[in-house]
């Protein structure tokens, strides 16, 4: 177990932003920053990262927290696993209490298939170098395609020996469970080895840690696959990985461009060669989970491929998803013959870079000039290759984009502008009232259908359909004497622990819970009834209120509320900032605790007045009617106290005096 204290270093020391960046993309808006979420599919950014609280929070799926909850949520880890991660991304020693033999037992069950997958990834690589034929065949292959030992080490490349069972029995003796083996795809059903007489690639998920392989063949055998990989399990996705991202991923955000290659080679040979913005589909076509994850960090994509146009055009089927995802696609035809890592070995690393930047074609235009030169003026052909275009810009969300690629398709295929303008709006009127459908379907609310003759129902107008990704605000609606209540809840959460007055050390917790002790139980809302009284608490215990305190805090209703609060949609403009306008007259709204907390404690207490003069105001209307004078005038100077209380209240927050 992890001692208290080191979590609390851990969690002081850990920066969101640089935690996060990881993984995402990240661009500076205002005082916050935002990217795509990496939890949901969204093409509009709403996921926020706030450095100055430290916090995340997407305005999309509603998932928030601090840096530790992003790890255990984006690696799908334990809470002591992501405090083990941020500890060593930070270089913070951890000594760790002696956990009971079912705290170990349970922690191991945990991480079993991580554990097993890097101790696969050992034994390969120990094949590999530290036997004769592991260095006389795969260490071979290996430092014939040029690669150095510095960068088969990094990629984690191995080898597997040609025995039945050596690597199951190994495994099995070393205390390895034979399940895990067999979940993992390690050993077969048979309890023989998988990987047999290969060399090995590793397969990193994004956070660096081996969950997969691929294993070639090195001889000839018609009947054997070139390639064989794991299965999918627990730990790893195909749908969702590609190949060397881990490695690619800081230069991706850097060059905001992402090189996608075919093979696990490539990768390698390019990476080593300098050029580290380049991951692989492993020998599939891509995938939206693909596709998603190269665009959390750029949404410019540049794709190469061999010189067989034949094997060119059936590729690009799959690429109108990525249009779809508002990327900017390119595409590279690598000369006859040749793939990235053998026209690398001709060129050399600048040739090759100054090549793919040359010669990169826009994918639509690229596609159209490809499939122009198959049809020959054949008008029937030609009428086809229209329509096939004419699907492709439909996708692209971009209306300026859309008016670009059509001008330029029919300028290069020598029709009239026009007839593709109609063309094209008929298309993207189509998936309009497709995707329309469907999430009618998904809400299960009725699907009128328009037919093909027009009439019935009309479809949905293209103008009024919202946008795929529409930004909503998951907070919950909340009005008058309630609203001012998560005011007040929000200032002790966010700036409960700091100095309202440095001469009286009187905290902004003290200054509003003394202010408001007489009516503390006014509070209508018995949430947040609750979260001030546990702050009254603390400071009666004399605990600095913390903002982490409530982020970590053990009830999760009260965690979730906090990180609602705490990460306000608005924002600095950026505008403001490029031109250096700052506010003068006060401080930033993030610093301007103390008038901030002075204006909703004066609100709250309005709020508060006026409901006791309300009810006071029922009480005189009843007595008024009965035969006791003393109790009507006691009522009378309590309602005129009450005014002057609510009228001064108004004074001071500038709003008009009521007579």
């Amino acid at each position: 177990m992890i001692p208290q204290k080191t979590v609390q270093e851990i969690l002081e020391t850990a920066k969101i932003e640089d935690v996060v960046q990881d993984f995402v993309n990240l661009r500076r808006r205002g005082v916050n920053m935002i990217g795509l979420c990496p939890f949901h599919h969204e093409k509009t950014p709403s996921f926020t990262v706030s450095p100055t609280k430290n916090i995340f929070k997407c305005f999309g799926c509603g998932k928030a927290g601090d840096p530790a909850k992003f790890i255990m949520e984006h690696e799908h880890l334990t809470y002591p696993e992501a405090l083990r991660y941020l500890a060593r991304k930070y270089r913070i020693e951890i000594e760790e209490i002696q956990l009971t033999p079912e705290a170990v037992a349970q922690q191991q069950e945990e991480e079993s298939l991580y554990i097993v997958i890097e101790h696969a990834r050992q034994f390969y690589q120990e094949q590999l170098f530290d036997t004769d034929m592991g260095r006389s065949v795969g260490l071979s292959y290996f430092k014939e395609r040029g690669f150095r030992e510095e960068t088969i080490k990094k990629f984690g490349l191995g080898f597997a020996p040609n025995e039945q069972d050596i690597f199951t029995r190994k495994a099995t003796q070393a205390g390895y469970k034979l399940d895990f083996l067999k979940r993992l795809g390690l050993t077969s059903q048979y309890d023989k080895d998988f990987f047999r007489n290969r060399v090995m690639f590793t397969i990193h998920n994004l956070g660096g840690k081996p969950v997969a392989f691929a294993g070639r063949i090195l001889v000839k055998d018609v009947k054997a696959p070139k390639y064989i990989n794991s299965p999918e399990t627990e730990i790893y996705n195909k749908s969702k990985t590609l190949y060397g991202a881990f490695f690619a991923k800081n230069a991706i955000r850097k060059t905001d461009e992402c090189i996608l290659v075919e093979g696990y080679t490539d990768v390698i040979s390019l990476h080593q060669a300098g050029i580290e913005n380049v991951v692989a589909s492993s020998g599939t076509s891509l995938t939206e989970g693909q596709i998603a994850l190269i665009k959390r960090f750029t949404p410019n994509i540049k794709i190469l491929y061999d010189g067989d146009p034949a094997g060119v055009k059936a590729a690009l089927r799959g690429l109108d998803m990525v249009l779809e995802r508002d990327m900017n696609v390119r595409v590279v035809l690598l000369p006859d013959g040749d793939d990235p890592d053998s026209y690398l070995q001709k060129v050399g690393a600048s040739a090759f870079q100054e090549f793919i930047d040359r010669e990169s074609k826009d994918f639509i235009l690229f596609k159209t000039n490809l499939l122009l030169a198959e049809v020959k003026g054949d008008p029937v052909k030609k009428a086809g290759l229209v329509r096939d275009i004419v699907e492709s810009i439909a996708k692209v969300p971009d209306p300026f984009k859309r008016s670009f690629y059509v001008k330029e398709c029919a300028r290069v295929m020598d029709l009239e502008e026009q007839v593709l303008v109609t063309e094209t709006n008929k298309a993207v009127h189509q998936i309009l009232q497709k995707r329309d459908f469907d999430k009618r379907k998904q809400q299960g609310t009725q699907v009128n259908i328009e037919p093909e003759d027009g009439t019935g129902s009309p479809s949905p107008d293209i103008e009024t359909l919202p946008p795929p990704d529409s930004y909503r605000d998951a907070r919950p609606r909340t009005t008058g004497h309630e609203f001012q209540e998560r005011d007040i809840v929000r200032i002790l959460m966010e700036s409960g622990g700091k100095m309202y007055d440095e001469k009286e050390s009187i905290t902004i917790a003290e200054f509003i819970l003394g202010n408001i002790e007489e009516v503390l139980d006014e509070f209508d809302n018995p949430l947040y009834l609750r979260i001030a009284r546990e702050c009254m608490q603390l400071v009666l215990d004399k605990t600095i209120l913390s903002t982490q305190y409530f982020i970590g805090h053990n009830d999760q209703t009260v965690s979730e509320l906090a990180l609602d609060l705490l990460h306000s949609p608005w924002e600095y403009s950026p505008g403001w900032e490029k031109r250096e306008l700052y506010l003068h007259s006060q401080k930033m709204p993030e610093e301007n605790f103390t008038k901030d907390s002075m204006s909703a404690l004066m609100q709250f207490k309005l709020r508060k007045v006026i409901r006791l003069g309300e009810k006071n105001q029922q009480q005189l209307k009843e007595v008024q009617s009965g035969d006791d004078p003393g109790q009507l005038m006691l009522l009378m100077k309590v309602q005129m106290k009450l005014n002057e209380m609510r009228n001064d209240l108004m004074k001071q927050l500038g709003m008009v005096v009521l007579k």
